[in-house]
């Protein structure tokens, strides 16, 4: 089992460690709930040198990942990151992912981490067809970075003690090279995916500890604190973001997914995998979509709950559940067929042989 760079700051820290895509990581240090509420009101770390970070460059970069991906690539500029995802040429997805624009001939994508070698594999198989040499042009780097992603509503304040740069007025879903903590040339970039706010701090594995030591000495006065996987997790289900692997997988197409946002089809982007497939979706429609709903009765939804009409008919499942520790209330995403998708849709989900009431309501559950 692999290790991130922090894993022993972990350990002494009293994390909870649990096999995670491959890697042993904190799912826990004090407890999910007050390691969530945490985030919500002031500042946490996590320790996310898990995700993949794959480099494409050269002049053929830009027109391999439009062909790819399912955005359209050429709108971004220098500095700027995009979220994205592969179609997988069966209708499915392989991974989503951000892309970050280094310029026009380089870019670095993040990955999930179970799916770090799946990626480099289908990239790998398509890249010759642009003259682009797995090893090369296409780089798998991500044994080499360390990430911290400092979340929540004083992450901003606590970092930037510690950067040669000012990051206060960064725009969402940007990044810069800048000195953190005295570690030069690290990515800062303003993604997150807590809702809370904050940014996400790439550094080379050989920097990772002088990076955490400047940070959470930084971060002291804002009673900065380690966080764990497991209320990352509920800080993304709050938000109403998906999760590969439960949200998303290879089996569910970016237009069921609701990502239809992310799948262009203007001339700009032209041809890629799966283009006509997922235009045919977009315009007949799918025969599930998926869906967030809150529970009304007592009980927690969990993923592979059945969901039911009021007669007991299955029409969906759910794939994504828990009690929200910061909106107090059970809530989860499922796929249903598309007439129980919609927003005041009354379904019903299957907990053992009772059938518990849920309203479909429009994400994000949690609002600031």
């Amino acid at each position: 089992m692999k290790t991130t760079p922090f894993a022993t700051k972990h350990i002494e820290l009293g994390a909870k460690m649990v096999p995670f895509a491959g890697y042993n990581m904190p799912i826990e240090y004090v407890g999910i709930n007050q390691e969530h509420n945490h985030v919500r009101e002031k500042v946490g770390v996590f320790d996310v040198s898990h995700m993949g970070e794959i480099w494409v460059k050269g002049p053929k970069a830009l027109p391999f990942l439009q062909y790819t991906t399912s955005n359209d690539v050429s709108t971004l500029l220098p500095g700027k990151i995009q979220y994205s995802c592969f179609p997988n040429g069966k209708g499915g997805i392989v991974d989503d992912f951000l892309v970050y624009c280094i310029d026009q001939q380089t870019y670095m994508l993040v990955v999930n981490a179970a799916n770090i070698q799946k990626d480099y594999d289908h990239l790998a198989a398509i890249a010759p067809k642009f003259d682009i040499t797995p090893g090369k042009e296409l780089y798998n780097a991500s044994d080499e970075i360390s990430i911290l992603a400092v979340q929540g509503p004083l992450a901003i304040k606590a970092v930037q003690k510690i950067c040669d740069q000012d990051v206060t007025n960064m725009e969402y879903y940007t990044f810069k090279k800048l000195t953190v903590g005295g570690v030069k040339d690290a990515i800062f970039s303003i993604t997150g995916y807590t809702g809370s706010g904050g940014c996400e701090i790439y550094v080379a594995n050989q920097d990772a500890n002088k990076l955490w030591e400047a940070l959470f000495e930084a971060g002291a006065e804002f009673d900065i604190k380690p966080i764990g996987l497991g209320a990352r997790d509920t800080l993304r289900l709050e938000m109403g973001f998906c999760l590969y692997g439960n949200d998303i997988d290879d089996t569910t197409s970016p237009i069921e997914a609701g990502l239809g946002w992310i799948t262009k089809f203007n001339e700009t982007k032209g041809d890629f995998v799966d283009k006509e497939l997922l235009q045919k979706q977009k315009l007949e429609g799918t025969k599930r979509k998926l869906c967030a709903f809150e529970l009304q009765d007592r009980g927690i939804p969990r993923k592979g709950y059945i969901i039911c009409d009021q007669n007991g008919t299955e029409i969906g499942v759910v794939t994504s559940g828990t009690m929200g520790p910061t909106v107090k209330k059970p809530i989860g995403m499922a796929y249903v067929t598309p007439e129980f998708a919609k927003t005041g849709s009354q379904i019903f989900i299957k907990v053992r042989d009772k059938l518990l009431k849920a309203l479909v309501v429009k994400p994000p559950f949690y609002k600031k």
